[in-house]
């Protein structure tokens, strides 16, 4: 018998839970009606570590005519994890469902987070599962992309300004991340300016006040130590690069 993995999933009018076979889904209303089509496209992604998007190239864009354009990222491991499996994972606490969670309630708090649009779980035996979180596509390109692209210092500045506000932000809002970096920090438009959207909540938690010093120290001595492996000749960021979104 697979695990109850919708127990973790409270009931919500805006995301309606389903199950088909060994899958357990929950999708926003928008989309819930488009429910076959998004499974079928996401049957046929390519499975390969090469072909999407994203921090660990596991995210893919699906159009469905009629739906809202979405982003469909699978659950990848990243590390040493991934030589044992690149996307199974053990557990009662599906990631994609728990991360649906935790997206609704940092939205409730503020926190500029991509939009959820559902997650799907399927068993692959009991405790073993696969997963797929999904996004509303927005037109935007994560932080290390802005700063590969855009050489102009004030645009640069002002950019890493307002990425600094948003984990800040994040911080006194009581989001831990888990995984910041800077692939995890989208650009968009918004106006005439900036403004920044943070992904990738699979590792996040949320503490009741702002999360401790320490914890903010540490999250931010992460990001600088995977913005130098994205750099190490520092050609694209430098130490002052570092000292506006890296420092305490």
């Amino acid at each position: 018998m697979r695990p109850a993995g919708q127990m973790l999933w409270r009931s919500d009018p805006d995301f309606p839970y389903f199950s088909i076979g060994r899958r357990e889904i929950v999708l926003h209303r928008t989309i819930a009606q488009f429910a076959a089509s998004i499974l079928e496209q996401i049957s046929r992604l390519p499975a390969g570590s090469e072909a999407g998007a994203g921090n660990r190239r596991s995210a893919f864009r699906i159009s469905v005519p009629g739906a809202p354009e979405i982003f469909a990222r699978r659950a990848r491991r990243g590390g040493m994890a991934q030589l044992v499996s690149k996307d199974l994972y053990v557990g009662l606490a599906p990631r994609p469902m728990r991360e649906l969670a935790v997206t609704r309630e940092a939205i409730g708090r503020g926190i500029p987070v991509a939009e959820p649009m559902g997650a799907i779980v399927e068993w692959v035996a009991p405790l073993l599962y696969r997963g797929v979180f999904l996004t509303r596509a927005i037109p935007a390109m994560t932080l290390w992309e802005f700063l590969c692209a855009d050489d102009d210092p004030v645009a640069r500045g002002h950019v890493l300004a307002i990425a600094r506000e948003a984990i800040a932000g994040m911080h006194s809002r009581g989001l831990v991340h888990g995984d910041l970096n800077l692939n995890n920090l989208l650009v968009a438009r918004s106006g005439e300016s900036f403004s920044i959207v943070v992904i990738d909540l699979d590792q996040a938690r949320l503490c009741k006040g702002p999360i401790p010093a320490e914890r903010r120290r540490a999250e931010l001595a992460r990001m600088a130590r995977s913005a130098r492996k994205l750099d190490p000749a520092g050609r694209r960021i430098d130490a002052a690069t570092l000292a506006i979104v890296c420092a305490e």
